[in-house]
């Protein structure tokens, strides 16, 4: 059986919960998959803010 590194899954346990609000146990009923998307998906958000707050302040 192959582990998943507790420091990565600590990680997306965490970036899960900034970005979504989510809670600990909610985050962890999801399976590998679900959490890698979801910590895809808050990235993807996270970037799109700050390019555009970062296009605001050059304005």
């Amino acid at each position: 059986m192959v582990s998943y590194p507790l420091d990565r899954l600590h990680e997306e346990v965490a970036f899960i919960a900034i970005g979504l609000g989510w809670s600990h146990h909610e985050i962890l009923s999801l399976t590998h998959q679900e959490r890698a998307r979801w910590v895809q998906q808050v990235n993807r958000v996270n970037r799109r803010r700050n390019s555009m707050a970062h296009r605001r302040e050059e304005s």
